[in-house]
């Protein structure tokens, strides 16, 4: 065999970096549009349904009843403050020896290293961005401006929207613009009087239930993916046997799948983006085997990077030339900086004595939701951009398990209801994009792939502690002007990322000298390299972002086909 017709079975219309929430839309989108694409994954084959081996489990069936052990906790301090590192879900995670970095500054990189990413992880919380978001960074001065409007993406919102199956209202807010919405979920009574509090004492709050990513009532499309109703097991961060939720696992990946143009590769680590000087452009990329170490070209037209914010400007940065020393397409320098995150530092919580008559029985995946109020239409408090918050409420019950025998088993099939309701709600703080919040590569410590150890330099600053005081004075309002008693707030100082929402260091915008992508989330240096994960936006407003991704990657491979087809790429 010749190294030509090696070269050519190795070669594809589109190469997608990362199987995520992002990549498994490009892989669906490119597949659809009938491109030849190879999905390259990092971590290991995980199969809808094949490999979820503790979704069916009952708690007794799990030898240490869901906990992680003293020793699990001591070798994994970062990843275990993840609230979904369990016994049910941990072999979804990266431990904190299996991918190291470094810290410059206190920072928690959680991650998932499978087929799926962490799609099969999150908290399924899907909130349209409004234009007063992407106005943000053009009124205030703080980042680049967007290139892109509110009005251009609506359709690709709704584009994902109908495939995913998103549940939701329709509230009519202009921070928080409706979507295409499968029914919603219930508040609880106690939710009820809250929304029915805030909305007799303030003007411009709301509390709304949440839009999750969960099949309440499946549609045609939905059965063709072959998912069905999620039953509220809440049992979310197993894998879901019936695709109650979206994830690329049950839903984008078969779908490309079933068209017969996508290959999917895992166990694929990509060292680097090709840059052919002469063709001036992209023409593939260098992958390690993560089991035998051996380094391979693939190649294609297009180059879609979705391998997740960090990694994929850990690919950007490593991928040198004597066109672009400094990374691919890094003629600004500006690659690996502006990150930012959520700040999810802050919590309220109250109890609410009423409504005794009620209990709350059965599993929501959801939960209620406060969007931002905070300098929305204009700068009116101490500190940039805002915040948006859960809001949670329920009322438990509790046994007596100190007895023996028939006593003890009366308790526990008898628990008594706690004389008054719980409630809460966490901040989701907008973060604002600095040049001094950056990601480098170590110039001599490699990891066991031969790639560069990433260098973290991120924290917060004044504006973020402002925020964090706000929220805490607000709701502390808030709650008790609603008639909420023996209200408490908490600062955790918890460490940037576990939010699990890190973005930036590849941002889109309309100017070279100040961003690395434009409005299609193309290259501007590179024009057929696109960035569609957290990597490229330009601002983080308060938002969970995954649904915005969706819409970007889907309205980019769009794009990017249409160029192909005349010969631009």
């Amino acid at each position: 065999m010749n190294y030509l017709t090696n070269a050519e079975k190795r070669t594809y219309g589109a190469i997608v970096i990362g199987s995520g929430m992002a990549g498994g839309w490009a892989a669906k989108e490119f597949c659809e549009k009938g491109i030849k694409t190879l999905v390259l994954e990092r971590g290991r084959k995980v199969t809808h349904n094949e490999d979820y081996p503790t979704t069916l489990m009952s708690p007794w069936e799990f030898p240490h009843r869901g906990r992680l052990t003293d020793e699990e906790i001591k070798e994994n301090p970062i990843i275990s403050k993840c609230y979904a590192f369990k016994e049910d879900a941990k072999h979804f995670f990266v431990k904190d020896k299996e991918h190291p970095y470094e810290q410059d500054k206190p920072f928690d990189w959680i991650r998932g290293y499978q087929v799926g990413g962490k799609s099969l992880l999150w908290a399924r919380q899907t909130q349209r961005w409004s234009q007063l978001d992407f106005d943000g960074p053009a009124r205030d001065g703080f980042a680049t401006p967007w290139p892109i409007t509110y009005k251009e993406l609506d359709p690709w919102y709704s584009h994902v929207e109908k495939f995913a199956g998103i549940s939701g209202n329709k509230d009519g807010l202009d921070a928080l613009p409706d979507g295409e919405f499968l029914p919603p979920h219930e508040l609880t009574c106690v939710e009820k009087h809250f929304q029915k509090e805030i909305k007799r004492l303030y003007n411009d709050r709301h509390v709304i239930i949440g839009r999750c990513a969960h099949l309440t009532q499946p549609q045609e499309i939905h059965y063709q993916q072959g998912r069905a109703q999620c039953l509220g097991r809440n049992l979310c961060q197993r894998g879901c046997p019936y695709g109650g939720y979206f994830s690329a696992n049950a839903s984008t990946l078969p779908w490309a799948a079933k068209t017969g143009n996508m290959t999917l590769r895992p166990d694929s680590v990509v060292h680097s983006i090709i840059y052919d000087e002469k063709k001036q452009k992209a023409v593939g990329v260098r992958v390690v085997d993560a089991h035998t170490k051996e380094m391979v070209e693939y190649y294609a037209k297009v180059i879609f990077v979705t391998a997740a914010a960090l990694n994929t400007n850990l690919i950007l940065l490593n991928s040198t030339s004597h066109r672009f020393p400094n990374g691919l397409g890094n003629d600004s320098g500006l690659l690996g900086t502006h990150i930012a995150f959520h700040n999810y530092r802050a919590s309220i919580s109250a109890e609410y004595e009423g409504y005794l008559d009620f209990k709350t029985e059965g599993g929501r995946p959801n939960s209620g939701y406060i969007p931002r109020f905070r300098n929305l239409y204009k700068q009116e408090t101490n500190f940039l951009r805002g915040y948006a918050a859960g809001m949670n409420a329920g009322r438990s019950s509790s046994t007596d398990r100190e007895g023996l025998g028939e006593s003890l088993k009366n308790s526990l099939l008898n628990p008594k209801m706690n004389q008054m309701w719980y409630a809460g709600s966490h901040m989701m703080g907008e973060t604002i994009p600095k040049e001094s919040n950056k990601v480098t590569l170590d110039k001599l410590k490699k990891d066991e792939n031969g790639m560069p150890i990433l260098h973290v330099n991120v924290a917060y600053d004044d504006n973020d502690d402002k925020m964090v005081q706000d929220f805490i004075d607000q709701f502390t309002e808030m709650y008790t002007k609603a008639g909420f008693t023996n209200i408490h707030h908490r600062d955790t100082k918890q460490a940037p990322g576990l939010d699990i929402h890190e973005m930036g260091g590849v941002r889109m915008g309309a100017d070279a000298k100040t961003s690395l992508l434009n409005k299609w989330n193309q290259m501007h240096q590179v024009k057929n390299v696109f960035v569609t994960d957290g990597a490229c936006m330009t601002s983080t407003s308060t938002q969970n972002p995954s649904l915005t991704y969706m819409a970007f990657t889907a309205r980019a491979v769009d794009y990017a086909v249409k160029e192909m087809k005349k010969g631009n790429l």
